[in-house]
């Protein structure tokens, strides 16, 4: 396809699969080749795809364990002559490329791309365009991936969720990856999904631990978790933990987890009305 072409989609994940591939599924399947047969794992959008790649050798051997302490998810560096700026986060359009909108060095932005397979426009949706669609000085367009990175000086890009699933603290703002991470690290756990209850700018983060099996002690088990969470400086703040025995998740495929879902029932534990404590 090429840049002029229009898509009736809305800005969705951008992952392939619509969900990040975590190291340890890499170094599962990596298990299996032989030779020097690798596992690349492309990152893309509908509306860009693929425009970032990676090979195993190199997650297994370098950016596994940082991911694991929390760095986030490294995705890549671009592919061919795909461009990849990370720009501040906002939620409002960007009507202009400058300067002033890039995140800077090392800090975590948001993911715009450029290539000729970027498409152009949204179909018959204009409110979409101005939310995701950035003209440059050049009539060249820049797709805003909706997704959250930073950029290392070995020019790859560390993927670290998406940003409508950010949490805004009045003192921080926690990404799902990084936070997750911490927690997926307890021999126990399963997977975890960070959410975020209360107003905008001050909401309240909450963790959901879907656990390998049935915990014995439900509460010795989230002491455990919230001490893990105590000695690390992205979760410090998170007092609040729920075991949730199955996620809710896309049913095509068992990886995308509804956070929105988690998020209202943590709101109903925490007993939160119209966006504040009751």
């Amino acid at each position: 396809m090429d840049g002029s072409t229009r898509s009736n989609c809305r800005p969705e994940a951008g992952h392939l699969g619509r969900a990040p591939v975590s190291p340890a599924n890499i170094e599962q399947f990596s298990s299996l080749l032989t030779g020097e047969a690798q596992v690349h794992t492309p990152y893309g959008a509908t509306e860009a795809v693929p425009v970032i790649s990676m090979a195993s050798n190199e997650i297994l051997a370098e950016t596994k364990s940082l991911t694991e302490k929390g760095f986030g998810l490294c995705i890549g560096r671009p592919i061919g002559n795909t461009r990849v700026e990370i720009i501040r986060i906002t939620d409002n359009p960007i009507t202009q490329i400058h300067d002033n909108i890039k995140a800077p060095e090392k800090q975590v932005g948001e993911i715009m791309v450029q290539a000729d397979l970027v498409t152009e426009h949204y179909f018959n949706n204009r409110e979409a365009d101005l939310l995701a669609k950035i003209p440059d000085a050049n009539g060249r367009i820049w797709h805003r991936m909706g997704d959250l990175g930073w950029l290392d000086s070995k020019g790859r890009i560390w993927f670290c969720g998406r940003k409508n699933h950010r949490v805004v603290t009045r003192k921080e703002t926690l990404f799902t990856i990084p936070v997750e991470a911490i927690f997926n690290n307890h021999d126990k756990v399963f997977r975890s999904a960070l959410a975020g209850v209360g107003p905008k700018n001050d909401e309240t983060p909450v963790i959901f631990i879907e656990p390998h099996a049935g915990i014995a002690d439900e509460k010795a088990f989230i002491r455990e978790l919230l001490a893990l969470a105590k000695a690390n400086p992205l979760t410090s703040g998170i007092e609040h933990i729920f075991i949730e025995k199955a996620f809710p998740v896309d049913i095509r495929h068992n990886s995308k987890i509804f956070r929105e879902k988690l998020a209202e029932k943590a709101r109903k534990k925490l007993k939160l009305q119209s966006g504040r404590r009751s």
